[in-house]
């Protein structure tokens, strides 16, 4: 038997796929960069990338003060309860149709290893992709700024092992998407806010 619980906010939604759609922009446009391929042209596919850049860091902006004022940040504190239960799930349990050992709830829509990777992605690869490119972005005031020693192919080379992170991490959710109590209920609650659990 299963019940529909709300869990995702009207402006929860809406920051998710607005910031989806700009890291994917990003990617593409970052992998052009880089050379990986051509599509827009390498001067555009910098333009577009850095517009997209400054849209992303405003929605974080403005996401990080709504997690503030609304105290929906605590949604994101780490736990260890569980871990080991979710790790044996996604390794095994979900082939066999074992019951998913967390249940989300409107306090509690993350379960353990979710929490752990948005850590990952909050501590380690935003700032690594913000700081490197940043730095990429404003090299020529590095003098100014008193970093005339940084050498501009290490930053570009932290740049893009961040936007592989970003593409593991953004593969790993896609996947995980599927994991719900039906293949697409994760999905429906992005798109609708209600999550159906059994």
């Amino acid at each position: 038997m299963s019940e529909r619980i709300y869990i995702f906010k009207k402006f929860e939604r809406f920051w998710h796929w607005t910031q989806a759609a700009l890291i994917i922009f990003m990617l593409i446009t970052g992998f052009e960069i880089h050379g990986s391929y051509a599509n827009f042209g390498f001067q555009k596919a910098v333009q577009y990338h850095t517009v997209a850049a400054w849209t992303l860091i405003g929605l974080w902006v403005f996401a990080i003060f709504w997690h503030l004022t609304t105290g929906e940040w605590k949604q994101y504190i780490p736990t260890t309860e569980k871990v080991v239960a979710m790790i044996k799930y996604y390794l095994s349990g979900i082939f066999k149709d074992a019951p998913h050992p967390y249940r989300p709830t409107q306090l509690r829509k993350h379960n353990p290893l979710q929490r752990l990777a948005y850590l990952f992605i909050l501590v380690l690869v935003g700032p690594l992709i913000w700081v490197t490119g940043l730095l990429y972005l404003f090299y020529d005031q590095w003098a100014a700024w008193g970093l005339g020693g940084f050498d501009l192919a290490t930053v570009a080379t932290g740049h893009v092992i961040g936007a592989f992170f970003m593409l593991i991490f953004l593969i790993a959710h896609v996947y995980l998407i599927t994991a719900g109590a039906t293949l697409t209920s994760h999905l429906k609650a992005m798109i609708t806010g209600w999550e159906e659990v059994h």
